[in-house]
């Protein structure tokens, strides 16, 4: 049996592989590239990309592709072979530093937001250094970042990478404040937990709806749903832990950290979580995960569903973004402390967290803004859509009393004792998980739990990072021009607990009670994609990014425009969709049982005219008045979608697209729900919930 050990990042170009396969002094410097930030030089290059391409064609390897993120939300590569003449009617194998470098892919055709015209097609990949090249389906992938011939990103990699650096060049002067002269880097750190559903491939394949838009835009609720809490944590079946294993491995070999693995709450829904890692290799880890649980589903039989709603009424899917900060000395600079009242670097860093997350609200909200997402915020499994924080009791209380003026001399109880002798006890978290709360504290992180589970992470950590980044400039800015700096710290501490303290809420957020307390206190409630979108480009928002050279003007106002259309995409195509599966499938199909049932009504009476049909006859009568709402729903659906073709901007689409096409769609979908409940099984021409979620 392979080792672990011995297959962990054996695809990864990583340390220890570029200490064995570089001249040392190339070797220090691409390291201090990837620690320091510090600039890779062409001769370094060409000698990097030698040994990569060895190592490569070492293992199979033949072609090369810079690999990177465009605004799709999901992967690109174009590959390209080592083969090149050697100009004596044979070949020879190269891969130079300039390829390394750089690749032209055509831009023309990625989402660009107005930023490029169709017949300005040269774009530009770059090599990201900072994160290890790897071999996938026998193809050397260069992560690399994205952008036009002008330089403008349209990549999520290129804002990612810039907001890393300004939390590093603030981090860094707050942490010089504080003595410590020995950092140079402070990267922040991200963990997805990633959660989807597993079903069985053959009922897939009958779902027009499943395959198109990657969630069921029909289905009745079957009898037994979620209610018995039977399924989260249950015992694996053999085809599942099968696939987990499988999965684990392709994983494994990639450097990407998989840890934890379990049924989650909704039948047929898994959960993934990974160990933390850097924000740019966390989010290109994610793209991995996701493109590699679709893989190895298909082998086992399965299709690996990634869309935040795929069945209505019960358990959407999330993915939890677990961030934090640390120093290349090895700090976790969330990390409170044995007594987290007296360290006052954790409590000025958690300020500047508060007011964060207090005064972006906007932009987090939209970071997570997407149609799928807006099916699922606010439901049983999910935050809701009003941003608020989670600190848990200790950290409340120690807040509570930096407010008032008063010392913390409370005393948290750090042993749990379970009152049974022979169980030994145990050290106690300081905070309890609060499942409702949209961005909790969890011990040394904070978990931002709004993400969908097929949404990128690296827009959500870009703008987190830069938010954090804002604060810490404007907290160094403060203290650094302190004539007492201890007085200037407990005043700036105390005043922007005091100022921000409306965001921090550790109650049930799925209370009705707590949306009227959040409109009491002046919190956002941004319930869909269309009501987030126009915050983008506020002038408090263009201001965050241009001043730290996040996302330009231009590309701001691209990144609006890019969500705005894919809104109005995805549901105008659910909405044909859904004429589409009632045109050919379901209207024929309930007419025939009609038909039947009028035959077998004809046949009694044909019998003995003294026959009762009334069981027939009003189940008959049930299906057609349902029938001909049915019908009334298509024609008004296909009325409503044909209008908003006419609008001429994607805002006046957006907003018909959310709230009258959203609307037809409904009323559709219920019609046809409960036909399905009255509807034979064997006219139903595809499978039902009951098909779906319980076929192991």
């Amino acid at each position: 049996m392979t080792k672990i050990q011995d297959t962990f990042e054996s695809l990864v170009f990583n340390e220890s592989v570029m200490q064995d396969k570089l001249p040392k002094d190339v070797f220090k410097k691409l390291k201090a590239t990837i620690l320091e930030g510090k600039t890779l030089d062409g001769n370094v290059a060409n000698t990097v990309a030698n040994a990569m391409k060895d190592w490569a064609i070492e293992k199979g390897v033949t072609h090369y592709t810079h690999w990177f993120q465009p605004m799709t939300g999901i992967t690109a590569e174009k590959h390209d072979s080592f083969i090149m003449p050697d100009g004596n009617k044979g070949i020879i194998l190269e891969f130079s530093g300039k390829e390394l470098i750089k690749g032209e892919p055509d831009a023309s055709s990625f989402p660009n937001g107005g930023l490029r015209a169709t017949f300005e097609a040269r774009g530009y990949t770059t090599w990201d250094p900072t994160s290890y090249a790897f071999i996938k389906d026998q193809t050397l992938c260069i992560p690399s970042i994205f952008c036009s011939y002008d330089g403008s990103s349209l990549d999520k990699k290129t804002p990612l990478l810039r907001s890393m650096q300004a939390i590093n060049d603030q981090a860094l002067r707050i942490l010089k404040l504080f003595g410590h002269d020995d950092v140079t880097r402070v990267t922040t750190t991200v963990g997805c937990e990633q959660e989807y559903f597993l079903i069985d491939s053959k009922l897939y394949e009958q779902r027009e709806d499943l395959k198109l838009c990657g969630r069921t835009l029909y289905g009745a609720l079957p009898p037994k749903g979620q209610e018995m809490d039977d399924h989260y944590f249950g015992m694996l079946d053999k085809r599942v832990t099968a696939f987990m294993r499988d999965l684990d491995d392709e994983l494994w070999k990639l450097g990407i950290l998989a840890k934890t693995e379990h049924k989650e709450v909704a039948p047929r829904q898994v959960e993934l979580a990974p160990i933390f890692t850097t924000s740019n290799t966390a989010t290109d880890h994610n793209q991995l995960t996701m493109e590699f649980m679709k893989k190895v589903a298909l082998k086992h039989g399965f299709r690996c569903l990634l869309h935040e709603k795929p069945f209505e009424g019960i358990n959407g899917s999330g993915k939890h973004n677990n961030w934090s900060m640390s120093t290349n000395t090895g700090i976790n600079l969330l990390e409170p402390g044995e007594s987290p009242a007296e360290n006052a670097q954790f409590l000025l860093i958690l300020a500047a967290l508060i007011k964060g997350v207090d005064e972006y609200q906007d932009l987090l909200r939209l970071c997570v803004a997407t149609a799928s997402n807006d099916h699922r915020l606010g439901a049983n499994e999910a935050p809701p859509a009003i941003l608020s924080i989670h600190l848990g009791d200790e950290l409340n209380g120690i807040l509570e009393a930096i407010d008032k003026g008063v010392p913390y001399n409370q005393k948290f109880n750090k042993v749990m004792e379970i009152g049974v002798d022979i169980l030994p006890s145990f050290p106690k978290d300081t905070t309890d998980r609060n499942r409702t709360s949209p961005f909790a504290f969890t011990g040394n992180k904070f978990e931002f739990r709004m993400l969908g589970s097929s949404l990128s992470v690296g827009c959500p950590n870009f703008m987190l990072n830069t938010i954090v980044a804002e604060e810490l400039m404007q907290f160094a800015d403060i203290l650094e021009n302190a004539s007492d700096f201890h007085t200037a710290l407990n005043d700036l501490i105390k005043d922007t607990i005091r100022n921000h303290k409306r965001i921090i809420f550790s109650g049930n957020g799925y209370t009705d009670e707590w949306v009227k307390e959040a409109e009491k206190r002046g919190l956002l409630n941004l319930k869909t994609t269309i009501d987030a979108l126009p915050y983008y480009t506020s002038e408090k928002n263009i201001h965050l990014f241009t001043k730290h050279k996040i996302l330009s003007v231009n590309e701001l106002y691209s990144r609006k425009e890019i969500l705005y259309e894919n809104y109005c995409k995805t549901i105008r195509i659910e909405a044909k969709t859904m004429l589409d599966m009632a045109n050919k499938l379901l209207l024929p199909a309930i007419l025939e049982a009609q038909n039947d049932l009028t035959q077998i009504i004809i046949n009694k009476k044909a019998v003995s005219s003294s026959f009762d049909c009334h069981v027939e006859i009003e189940k008959l009568t049930s299906m057609d008045q349902l029938t001909e709402k049915m019908s009334e729903a298509m024609k008004k659906l296909e009325k409503e979608t044909e209008k908003v073709l006419h609008l001429t901007t994607f805002e006046e689409k957006g907003k018909a697209y959310s709230t009258t096409i959203l609307t037809c769609m409904n009323e559709l979908r219920t019609i046809v729900d409960e036909l399905e409940t009255i509807t034979p099984k064997k006219y139903w021409p595809m499978p039902d919930y009951t098909d779906i979620l319980y076929t192991e």
